[in-house]
């Protein structure tokens, strides 16, 4: 099983991509789709800037180092939408956590009621619970019932596009990054790497290819 088109584009509307580095609400430096140092891919530095075909590249690149734990930490078959809820909360508080989580443990038991509603255990900070309700949402219903919101309460769901897993990998130099011409950012400033979504984070498309996609999501599962 892997991150469904849909999964992806949820993923990237909680977490904003952002292309100058900020402080997240816990003080780490963060840039793009919620980068940090510690994935292992970019050095987030004061100062820094990417461009967008940078910061796709690098989102492509930490979705991997996520999910695949996330497959490993899952001993049964679940929901698609189930498995994307997992990612998008393994991609926030990280693949070790998650895999000793209560999400996890109640999944693997059979429980998925109750691993569903685990998803609002990691209530910290306050301004995570939002999305957390968004996970867990996410979780308990179906791609062809409703389409999830980045946050309980959004007044719409995540608009779908194609987004490409596998973009052109891209190396970031620190003097590359330095020269990169003065992207702005894609959404408002703000944005918290616990989850709290700058506003204009979500992905649009026409409806034209939304249902395709939820077509080939659920071929895919």
């Amino acid at each position: 099983m892997d991150l469904s088109p849909i999964g992806r584009a949820v993923l990237k509307a909680r977490e904003g991509d952002v292309l100058a580095a900020y402080k997240d609400s816990v003080g780490v430096w963060t840039i793009g789709v919620g980068i940090t140092t510690a994935s292992g891919l970019i050095k987030v530095v004061p100062g820094l800037r990417i461009t967008q075909a940078q910061s796709d590249a690098l989102f492509a690149q930490a979705v991997e180092k996520y999910v695949d734990p996330v497959r490993k930490a899952l001993k049964k078959p679940v929901p698609q939408e189930f498995f994307d809820a997992c990612c998008s909360l393994a991609y926030n508080i990280g693949p070790v956590r998650f895999a000793e989580s209560t999400v996890a443990r109640k999944a693997n038991a059979g429980d998925l009621t109750g691993a569903i509603e685990a998803f609002l255990m990691w209530n910290k900070p306050a301004v995570i619970i939002p999305r957390r309700q968004g996970e867990r949402d996410q979780a308990a219903t179906p791609y062809s019932k409703a389409l999830p919101r980045a946050r309980r309460g959004d007044k719409s769901p995540v608009k779908v596009t194609a987004i490409s897993p596998n973009p052109p990998v891209v190396t970031i130099t620190a003097a590359a990054a330095a020269s990169a011409d003065n992207p702005k950012p894609a959404s408002s400033g703000g944005l918290l790497r616990s989850g709290v979504q700058a506003t204009g984070g979500a992905v649009r498309s026409g409806l034209a290819g939304l249902y395709d996609l939820i077509h080939t999501a659920f071929r895919k599962a």
